[in-house]
């Protein structure tokens, strides 16, 4: 059996008491990160055993836990934060085990990308959310470009070295459209901050951001909408 526990973004309250009993049940844990989630074990008082599962051995590890379902031991599956699976690793877990035919239980909980959308004040009627923004000036300005061109707002994760040159290209691109940076969601810092991007690029160059952070793009305005041909469609998840 597995079982997939989100676990907090940021403040170790915001956990469920479901979770607690599934990571008090389990026979081990599959963490991302051992000592990271020693850290929220030893918080709640709970002592299992645990096994890295991350994006450099889940391939290989991730067959030896199939063989240990197999034989009844419990797997429950954590990230470092938030969901697993949601650019974090597991899914290769997750899809392994219900090929073997595996129960698989998903634990509603934290997000980072809904979070931010809701408190964004944006548009939450239909979004979309692509992860991580490339690395890579060139990839990310397409990936920027086709956000704009979009008729749903776009969620990003992106870090707090490489905002600034996302929202120059922003800048660039459409000096006009409503930005929202949401950084260190649920902890004591947590900041919405809405503006254009222009706005926004002076602001982080003045006081540096720190911290886990989300990036998100205000839908295209109707009358740009008609006039994009090559806009790129993303339903909402």
């Amino acid at each position: 059996m597995l079982t997939v526990i989100p676990t907090p973004i940021g403040n170790l309250g915001d956990i469920t008491l479901r979770a607690l009993e599934a990571l008090r049940s389990c026979d081990l844990v599959a963490a991302e990160d051992t000592r990271h989630t020693g850290l929220l074990l030893k918080h709640y008082e709970i002592s299992k055993p645990q096994i890295s599962l991350h994006e450099h051995n889940e391939a290989a590890r991730s067959g030896m836990l199939i063989k240990d379902m197999l034989a009844g031991r419990s797997i429950a599956l954590v990230s470092d934060a938030g969901m697993p699976a949601i650019s974090d690793p597991g899914g290769r877990l997750i899809h392994s085990a219900r090929q073997a035919g595996l129960s698989v239980t998903v634990l509603p909980g934290p997000c980072a990308a809904l979070t931010a959308l809701v408190g964004s004040g944006l548009d939450t009627e239909r979004f979309c959310f692509l992860g991580f923004l490339p690395h890579k000036a060139g990839r990310r300005q397409r990936e920027l470009a086709a956000a704009l061109a979009r008729q749903e707002t776009s969620v990003f994760y992106e870090s707090p070295h490489r905002l600034g040159k996302s929202l120059a290209q922003l800048a660039e691109l459409d000096p006009e459209r409503q930005i929202c940076v949401a950084r260190e969601l649920t902890k004591h810092f947590e900041e919405y901050r809405n503006g254009r991007a222009v706005e926004l690029l002076a602001h982080y160059t003045e006081h540096p951001p720190k911290g886990e952070i989300c990036l998100l793009i205000a839908a295209a305005p109707e009358r740009r909408r008609a006039t994009t041909p090559h806009s790129t469609p993303c339903d909402a998840p």
